[in-house]
């Protein structure tokens, strides 16, 4: 994720901070991993595949936008980096908590790309495909599919693992709020694939799970965990409602990206929510007011959507602007969250400024 546009000196060393403790999120979680691979690799190559597989693909870019959000907390929540006065175990920690994030989320990934049969991920095969292409080439006994998911579920249990293990060590308020993040990031996956399974557009629940899988996991959460460990809980409800805002602001953005946006940009398949059945917001939203969308998804509950039908679909009724027009309205909601905060007013500007990242994003 870029910074925002630097105004002065303060915003300045802002940048500073957030890029140091940034780099050491980046070299915590590269020396686990390398350290892992070649723990496990002296055992048996193979025990190293699924760890490789995490490396590959923390390795492959992103926009690590979680453990800048919990970065950006700790920082405007006065959290301080070197210097005579700084406090180097709450440096540490939040560290460790943003290098957590950044392997959690690896961990979702690499089950969402097996539950959303995706055959790529920022640009490269899914580890479940390419596992299972491997399978396939060398002849090996049972089915390629199953191996490679097998391979996918068992490199995102280890992440997952991973993520813990690094968390470990965080003072009991951070704690408690990192349960309720990877708490919430399940139960809204759970829910994600019920209404898939069930193919009924649900504006309200589908919104819901965009609040539990963005708003609270992808910004929420992770500012408040930083505010915590830099000892401030009275940000909690702002940082909330700024985060539930610019959250769901993010995942519509998602769902455009997906229904609309260039494939080659994004890494992913174009249209891979729709051809999976996944009743997004976007679609519950374009169900709820055109009724060609809505009996296209109506005729398909049986399984046999037309993915071509239904994206054009999607174009014609003209959600596609209802939709920017919400995402406008809700980043001015996430700057209004700030306007009243107890924070200085360089980090109400670049908070604000984080939320039209996230929301106005090509990819």
């Amino acid at each position: 994720m870029e910074p925002p546009a630097r105004g002065d000196a303060a915003e300045a060393a802002a940048d500073a901070a957030a890029a140091e403790l940034l780099a050491r999120v980046t070299a915590r979680i590269e020396d686990l991993l390398n350290a892992e691979c070649s723990r496990w690799g002296a055992v048996d190559a193979r025990a190293a595949v699924p760890v490789e597989a995490i490396l590959e693909l923390v390795s492959a870019g992103g926009k690590r936008l979680r453990p800048t959000f919990c970065i950006s907390g700790y920082l405007a929540a006065g959290g301080t980096v070197g210097g005579p006065d700084a406090d180097k175990a709450a440096e540490d920690a939040v560290v460790a908590a943003a290098a957590g994030l950044e392997l959690l989320h690896a961990s979702a990934l690499l089950h969402d790309d097996v539950l959303d049969n995706s055959p790529t991920r920022r640009g490269v095969p899914t580890v479940h495909a390419k596992q299972a292409a491997l399978h396939a080439a060398r002849g090996w006994t049972g089915e390629a599919r199953r191996y490679g998911e097998g391979v996918a579920i068992l490199a995102g249990d280890l992440a997952f693992s991973y993520a813990n293990r690094l968390t470990g060590g965080l003072p009991g308020p951070a704690m408690e709020i990192w349960s309720h993040l990877g708490t919430e990031m399940l139960i809204g996956q759970q829910l994600d694939i019920a209404l898939a399974a069930e193919a009924v557009p649900d504006p309200e629940l589908a919104r819901w799970i965009a609040v539990c899988k963005s708003g609270r996991y992808t910004i929420h959460r992770p500012l408040e965990l930083g505010a915590s460990i830099a000892g401030r809980s009275d940000l909690e409800a702002a940082f909330e409602a700024y985060g539930v805002a610019a959250g769901e602001a993010f995942q519509l953005r998602d769902d455009l990206l997906d229904a609309f946006g260039d494939s080659a940009a994004t890494g992913k398949p174009a249209g891979l929510d729709v051809s999976e059945h996944k009743v997004t917001l976007l679609l519950s939203l374009a169900a709820a007011r055109d009724a060609e969308v809505a009996r296209l998804i109506t005729d398909g509950e049986d399984g046999s959507w037309d993915p071509v039908a239904l994206s054009a679909a999607l174009l014609a009724s003209g959600v596609r602007q209802d939709v920017e027009r919400q995402i406008d309205q809700l980043v001015t909601a996430a700057r209004a969250a700030l306007a009243s905060a107890p924070l200085a007013e360089g980090w109400q500007r670049r908070l604000g400024a984080m939320a039209a990242q996230v929301a106005y994003r090509d990819r």
